[in-house]
C-alpha cells in the first residue's frame, strides 16, 4: 500500500507533462494556476469555486495531445512548436497567416514548403477541428479523474471568446463558464511574460479586452498584477512550493490507492492521445507488467506499483512531436536525439512526486539494456531494478506486437523468438521466462 499522496503535489507534478506537449516553457501551468487563482480571489469566489478553479488552471491543457496527429497533418510541421507559437496569435488574419508561414512544411526544401503553405491554406476550414479535439478529450479525461463538473467545463470552454468568435461551441460572455474566463486571461498573462516581457502580457491584456477576454476578469487581473512582487514571484523557483501550500479549500485533499489509479489510468490517456500508433500502448504494457510481476512472485502491492510505473513510463513522450512519432521511415539523427530524451523527460517529471521514486526510475531507463548499450545513460544490469527490467520486457513486447508507422506488427510467437534471442544481453532471463509462461497461460486459458 503506497502512503497517501496529496493530490495538488500530484496534479502539479504532472502538469509539467502538459507544459511539454503544449510547447510551453517548464512550469506554464503552474503560473497560470498562481495567476488564475489570484484573480479568482480579487473577483470574490468562494473557496470552493476557488479550489475547483486552482485544479482547472493546472489542467487545463489536459486535451493538448489529442489534437497532435492532425495538427502535423494539417500544417506538416512540429506540433509542439506549433502550439508554442500559436498562443502567443493574436487573432487577426495578419497574426494567423504569419504562423502559417513560419510553420508550415517546417524542415521541408522551398518546394515542399510552398506546397505546405497551401495545403494549409486550404485545410483552414478544419483548423476548428484543432481546438474542438483538444477541449472535449480534456474535459473527458477531468471527469475520468474525479473532478467536478465545473472543472471540466472550465477546461472545455477555455478557447471560447467573450465576444463569441472561440470554439469549440461558439458561446458567448456569461454563457462560458468562470473557470474558462479566468483560465484564458492567466493563459495569456503567462505565454506573453514567458516569451516576452510583463510590458507585452499587460498590451495584450488590454487589447483583447472586451473581445477575446471578459472585461471583468480583465480588470481583476490587471489589479492583480499592479501588486507588487508579483511579477517577480512568477519567476521565483519556488513558485511551485507556493501554489501547493495556497491550494484553497479547508482541508487538503489525499489521492488513496484507488483514487490514485484512477489519476495515473488518466494521464495514460493523455500520453497515448500523442499518436494512433500508441493508442492502448500504456494499458498493454501495464497489463503485460503485471503478468510477469505475478510469475515472478511479486506481491499484490508491488503489482499495483509496477502497474503505475507501467502506465505511466512513457509521459515524456508528451514532450517529442508527434511528427517524430508517427514518422513512417527511419529517424534523422536529429529526430533520434528528441525521441531519445522522452526518457529523461519522463524521469524528470515523475521524479517530482517523492513517493513516485521508483516510477521515476523506471520512466527513466525502460530503455537501457543489461549490456550497457540502451539509452539514455547506457546503465548496464547491475544498475537497473528489478521493476526497470519487468516494464522495458513488457514495453519490447507489446511495440512488437502492435503496428507501428514503419512496420506491421509481429505475432506474440514471434515477439517472444526476437525477445529470447536478446536475453543476457538486452533483456533479463528472468522476466523473459517469466513473459513465456504468462503467454502460454493466457493461451491456454483462451483455447480452454
Amino acid at each position: 500500500m503506497l502512503a497517501q499522496i496529496r493530490l495538488a503535489e500530484l496534479i502539479g507534478a504532472l502538469s509539467h507533462a502538459l507544459d511539454l506537449t503544449g510547447g510551453q516553457i517548464a512550469g506554464h501551468c503552474i503560473r497560470t494556476a498562481h495567476i488564475g487563482t489570484a484573480i479568482g480571489r480579487r473577483l470574490g469566489l468562494p473557496e470552493e469555486q476557488l479550489h475547483d478553479l486552482y485544479y482547472t488552471l493546472m489542467l487545463k491543457d489536459l486535451g493538448c495531445s489529442a489534437n497532435a496527429v492532425r495538427m502535423c497533418e494539417i500544417f506538416d510541421t512540429d506540433d509542439i512548436r506549433f502550439k508554442g507559437d500559436f498562443r502567443r496569435v493574436d487573432g487577426t488574419l495578419p497574426s494567423l497567416l504569419r504562423q502559417v508561414f513560419r510553420h508550415a512544411g517546417a524542415r521541408r526544401g522551398v518546394a515542399g514548403k510552398l506546397k505546405a503553405i497551401l495545403k494549409a491554406l486550404r485545410a483552414g476550414k478544419h483548423a476548428a477541428q484543432l481546438v474542438d479535439i483538444r477541449c472535449r478529450r480534456g474535459a473527458e479525461i477531468a471527469r475520468q479523474m474525479r473532478f467536478s463538473e465545473d472543472v471540466a467545463a472550465g477546461i472545455r470552454e477555455l478557447d471560447e471568446h467573450h465576444d463569441g468568435t472561440g470554439r469549440p461551441d461558439g458561446l458567448k460572455g456569461e454563457e462560458i463558464h468562470i473557470f474558462a474566463r479566468i483560465a484564458l486571461a492567466a493563459q495569456v498573462v503567462d505565454v506573453h511574460s514567458s516569451h516576452g516581457s510583463p510590458e507585452q502580457a499587460l498590451r495584450q491584456l488590454s487589447a483583447r479586452r472586451g473581445t477575446w477576454l471578459d472585461p471583468a476578469v480583465v480588470d481583476a487581473c490587471l489589479a492583480v498584477l499592479a501588486q507588487p512582487g508579483v511579477w517577480d514571484d512568477l519567476k521565483a523557483p519556488d513558485l511551485q512550493l507556493k501554489v501547493l501550500a495556497a491550494e484553497p479549500g479547508q482541508t487538503v485533499i489525499l489521492a488513496d490507492d484507488d483514487y490514485l489509479d484512477d489519476i495515473v489510468e488518466g494521464f495514460a490517456r493523455v500520453i497515448d492521445a500523442k499518436s494512433p500508433y500508441t493508442a492502448g500502448h500504456s494499458d498493454r504494457v501495464a497489463e503485460i507488467t503485471v503478468k510477469i510481476a505475478e510469475e515472478l512472485g511479486l506481491s499484490a502491492s508491488e503489482c499495483r506499483s509496477l502497474r503505475r510505473a507501467a502506465l505511466l513510463h512513457d509521459i515524456g513522450k508528451l514532450g517529442v512531436s508527434a511528427r517524430v512519432l508517427n514518422k513512417p521511415s527511419g529517424l534523422d539523427p536529429e529526430e533520434w536525439t528528441e525521441m531519445q530524451a522522452h526518457a529523461a523527460h519522463s524521469e524528470r517529471i515523475l521524479s517530482k512526486i517523492p513517493a513516485f521514486a521508483e516510477l521515476a526510475e523506471v520512466g527513466g531507463a525502460h530503455h537501457e539494456r543489461l549490456d550497457g548499450r540502451g539509452y539514455p545513460r547506457g546503465l548496464t544490469g547491475d544498475q537497473l531494478s528489478l521493476a526497470t527490467r519487468i516494464v522495458a520486457t513488457a514495453d519490447v513486447f507489446d511495440a512488437l506486437t502492435a503496428e507501428r508507422p514503419y512496420r506491421a506488427p509481429i505475432t506474440p510467437a514471434e515477439a517472444l523468438a526476437v525477445i529470447r534471442k536478446t536475453a543476457g544481453v538486452h533483456h533479463d532471463p528472468l522476466c523473459v521466462d517469466a513473459l513465456e509462461r504468462a503467454v502460454a497461460r493466457d493461451n491456454a486459458l483462451a483455447a480452454a
